[in-house]
């Protein structure tokens, strides 16, 4: 057996290659070509599909609209712009109507003041309302003492008529603008204005008419003194 390999193991001979490099450098040169694999064949496929996603994305089609739903996130900020919207306008509301009630306020406020000062008498008039103020309490409740011890309309209305009459002697260009600035208000009621024009218009007519009488009387004691005086004075110049 181990006389068989070693007759196996012999070397090669120069003649050998000799032929062999003899046989290459005879043979006509022909190029072979060899065909590759088609590509599906050398990509592999990945282990994971995650890879395989990312290597071969899935191609949206041109005919089918995407459709998504709102996020969680999306509808709270939606929630959210919706009530600043609403919190915006009524806060501008309240804002415009605070707004109106203080001009109307003010409005008021300017008109009030302006009454006020225009009731106040002229300097040129003179006439100084505090003083006078004073005088007319003190009739008025002169008016009050000397009626309390009446039935209840005339401790009513006595102080009161005293009070006024001491105010229109004391106070007559004060008492003029209130006199105008009441009958500005009542001319915006049809029936107070009318009934006050009667009063007033009777009034008036009864101070007329006492006037009148009450220059009559004078004239009329005037002339009975006179007459007397003479009559005495007749008298004595016939006792001389």
């Amino acid at each position: 057996m181990a006389t068989r390999l070693c007759s196996l193991r012999r070397p090669i001979t120069p003649a050998a290659v000799s032929a062999i490099a003899a046989s290459i450098l005879l043979l006509p040169k022909k190029t072979l070509h060899a065909e590759a694999p088609p590509e599906e064949h050398l990509a592999r496929k990945p282990i994971y599909d995650d890879l395989a996603l990312i290597r071969n994305p899935p191609k949206a089609s041109s005919n089918t609209t995407p459709t998504t739903s709102p996020t969680p996130t999306d509808r709270l900020a939606s929630q959210i712009r919706h009530a600043r919207v609403f919190l915006h306008a009524r806060t501008a509301i309240a804002e415009d109507r605070f707004n109106a009630f203080m001009s109307t306020l003010l409005t008021h406020e300017r008109s009030f003041t302006q009454t006020i000062a225009s009731l106040a008498p002229p300097p040129e008039s003179h006439e100084r309302v505090m003083p006078g103020a004073l005088y007319v309490l003190i009739a008025a409740m002169a008016g009050s003492i000397v009626s309390r011890n009446r039935n209840l309309l005339l401790r009513a209305t006595v102080p009161f008529t005293v009070g006024l009459g001491a105010a229109w002697v004391v106070l007559p260009v004060t008492m003029r603008n209130v006199g105008d600035l009441v009958w500005k208000y009542e001319e915006r009621v049809p029936v107070v204005s009318a009934n006050h024009m009667r009063i007033r218009g009777a009034i008036e007519e009864t101070w007329r008419q006492t006037k009148t009488r009450a220059e009559a009387t004078r004239k009329w004691s005037d002339e009975r003194v006179r007459q007397g005086r003479e009559a005495i004075e007749g008298w004595v110049r016939k006792g001389r």
